[in-house]
């Protein structure tokens, strides 16, 4: 048994397609362009690079961005100012601060400062208490683990009542994709570094969303046979064949699990090109909720 791949890139370029259409028909009746405005504090070459994509994703699809770079020595009051001039601004209909922010700062102060209709990343505290409670809908979700449940969906995977395991207990993945899931009505475990027997536990799951940071840590033969695998992770593995030295895994060991998996996805092109996908879809629905539509 081979899985089926679920294309990330294919997926993700149709949610784009769809943003850009919405957009366009926004302008053409007059209506002013979604705007996203990105905070970056310091210089992290990784945290830049992301911020560049998004601002590139912007323009692809019609919609304006405002980058805001402060320095790595940046003081609470400076960045948490910044923060609420951009939630007065009406241009700005998402403000997205880039994770992590330098250790001096308090990054929960920081989230919480942003307005919850412009929270597009959906990090904020009352975003995410609205996740986690029943029968309450949060304005926005986490990109990420959006992005991996509409994989989920488009592929055809049975949410509803399924044993769903996650890897990893993340603020950023794992803790808002089990209440996602849990939201679809499926029964979830969550793990992480003190989980007892990890091989039997994964070996429940229906669908295993893994979002630990370790590459290839997953073996197939803790695969459910026919399950569906969501690899969240990626690494970087040395290969003498590359011209970097390196390639990119995932937290599954991908040849060993899609011999035995119904469905998973690849590392590159799998989870990666939906994050900026759904954040794409959740500025166009914030600039739809500002104009009271």
């Amino acid at each position: 048994m081979t899985a089926q791949i679920i294309d990330g890139k294919l997926i993700a370029q149709q949610v784009r397609d769809e943003v850009a259409a919405k957009v366009a028909q926004r302008v053409a009746a007059g209506k002013p362009k979604p705007g996203l405005a990105t905070v970056l504090v310091g210089d992290r070459v990784d945290s830049a690079t992301y911020v560049a994509s998004k601002q590139k994703a912007c323009a692809e699809l019609g919609m304006e961005s405002f980058h805001h770079h402060l320095p790595a020595d940046a003081t609470q009051e400076e960045v948490e100012g910044l923060v609420q001039r951009l939630n007065q601004d009406p241009k700005v209909n998402g403000i997205l601060v880039q994770l992590p922010l330098p250790a001096h700062l308090n990054e929960e102060r920081v989230l919480q400062a942003i307005s919850i209709e412009k929270d597009v990343d959906g990090f904020s505290p009352l975003n995410i208490g609205r996740l986690a409670q029943k029968g309450r809908e949060p304005l926005f979700v986490p990109c990420t683990p959006y992005g991996c449940i509409y994989l989920l969906e488009q592929a055809g995977v049975q949410i509803e009542g399924a044993n769903a395991v996650v890897l990893g207990r993340s603020n950023i993945v794992g803790m808002p994709a089990a209440l996602l899931l849990i939201g679809k009505n499926a029964t979830v475990t969550v793990c992480h570094s003190r989980t007892r027997d990890l091989p039997a536990v994964i070996r429940q799951a229906d669908i295993l969303i893994a979002a630990i940071g370790k590459a290839e840590m997953v073996r197939g033969e803790w695969i459910k046979p026919g399950a569906a695998v969501i690899d969240v992770g990626i690494n970087s593995k040395p290969d003498p064949s590359k011209k970097s030295g390196y390639r990119l895994v995932g937290d599954v060991n991908f040849d060993e699990a899609k011999e035995v998996a119904g469905y998973i996805t690849p590392v590159p092109g799998g989870v990666g090109p939906m994050t900026i996908a759904m954040l794409m879809k959740n500025t166009l629905r914030a600039a739809e909720i500002q104009q009271g539509e």
